[in-house]
C-alpha cells in the first residue's frame, strides 16, 4: 500500500489581532480579522474573508469566494458551496464557473447547516442542519430543506 501525507497548513493569510487557531487546519490565501477563534479541523480557502470577532467551530469548511462579516458564529460542520454542478457535474479546477457567498454582520449558522451561494443579511439565525439555496434579505429565524423563515 503506498499513500502520501500532506501535513495541515497555514499559509498566505492575512490575520487581524489576537486571532486564535486551533489546530490541526487548513488556511491558505485567506483573509481572518481581529479577535477571531477558528477552531480544529477547518478548512478555509484562498480569496475567503472571516469579519472580526467571528467564530468558527470545528470541522467546517468555507470555500473560496465565501466573505463572513462581523461577530458571526459559525456552527460546527457548517459546508459552503461555492460550485452549484450547474452542467451536471463539478467545476473542478475552473473558478470561472464558481459563486460567491455573502454572510452578514451578526449572523449564526447552526451545525451541519449548508450554504451554497447566497447573500444573507445582517441579524439571520441559520437553524442546524438547514440548507440556504436562496438570499435571505430579511432578518430571522430559517430552517429546514430548502430554508424558510420562522413565523
Amino acid at each position: 500500500m503506498s499513500f502520501r501525507s500532506i501535513p495541515s497548513t497555514i499559509r498566505d493569510v492575512t490575520f487581524g489581532k489576537d486571532v486564535t487557531i486551533v489546530e490541526p487546519c487548513n488556511l491558505y490565501g485567506c483573509k481572518i480579522g481581529d479577535q477571531c477563534f477558528i477552531g480544529p479541523f477547518v478548512e478555509i480557502q484562498k480569496e475567503a474573508v472571516i469579519g472580526d470577532r467571528t467564530k468558527v467551530q470545528s470541522h467546517s469548511f468555507i470555500c473560496s469566494l465565501v466573505t463572513i462579516g462581523q461577530d458571526c458564529f459559525i456552527g460546527h460542520g457548517v459546508m459552503f458551496v461555492n460550485d452549484k454542478f450547474q452542467q451536471g457535474k463539478p467545476a473542478g479546477g475552473d473558478p470561472s464557473k464558481w459563486q460567491k457567498t455573502f454572510i452578514g454582520n451578526h449572523v449564526s449558522i447552526g451545525s451541519n447547516a449548508t450554504i451554497l451561494p447566497v447573500t444573507i443579511c445582517d441579524h439571520v439565525v441559520i437553524g442546524a442542519g438547514a440548507v440556504v439555496t436562496k438570499d435571505i434579505t430579511e432578518p430571522g429565524v430559517y430552517t429546514g430543506n430548502p430554508a424558510v423563515r420562522l413565523s
